[in-house]
């Protein structure tokens, strides 16, 4: 699910084991929930409620940084499992991917877990430009 045949050089190079590392979310989600709290901070000042991952409760927080964690744990097992072994690893890796995708959502508001996939899709469709350009750049010269 997660291994595209058409990705670029650039996009084969960021992935880990046929694919992005799970604790790419955890740097998604910090990453939007701080854009979007400098953006709202006035309202935010004024009590005003967002609902947007801008909007992350003290235990949202909480759940996602344990989360982190236990994910930074099995990402960790699994990389000891490759230096043994490479069969089945990809099975193992998109396991793990799927089940923090889940588990990163389950703990979102539904209008924060839009806002999440859409930054998911939007990094790598950025990616893929990028990779596509530089791909372009090597073909011709």
């Amino acid at each position: 699910m997660f291994t595209a045949p058409w990705a670029t050089s650039l996009e084969r190079s960021l992935h880990w084991i046929a694919g992005w590392r799970p604790t790419t979310l955890f740097h998604l989600v910090y990453t939007e929930s701080s854009i979007l709290f400098e953006s709202h901070i006035v309202d935010i000042l004024k009590g005003l409620k967002t609902g947007d991952l801008g909007d992350l409760s003290p235990t949202q927080f909480r759940r996602v940084s344990e989360l982190q964690c236990d994910t930074v744990r099995e990402e960790n097992a699994i990389t000891d499992e490759l230096s043994e072994w490479q069969d089945g690893a990809s099975d193992l890796a998109d396991d793990l991917r799927l089940k923090t995708v889940r588990r990163v959502v389950e703990l979102l508001t539904p209008q924060q877990a839009v806002e999440f996939l859409i930054a998911a899709a939007e990094l790598q469709f950025g990616v893929r430009g990028w990779g596509q350009d530089q791909d372009g750049v090597r073909r011709c010269c």
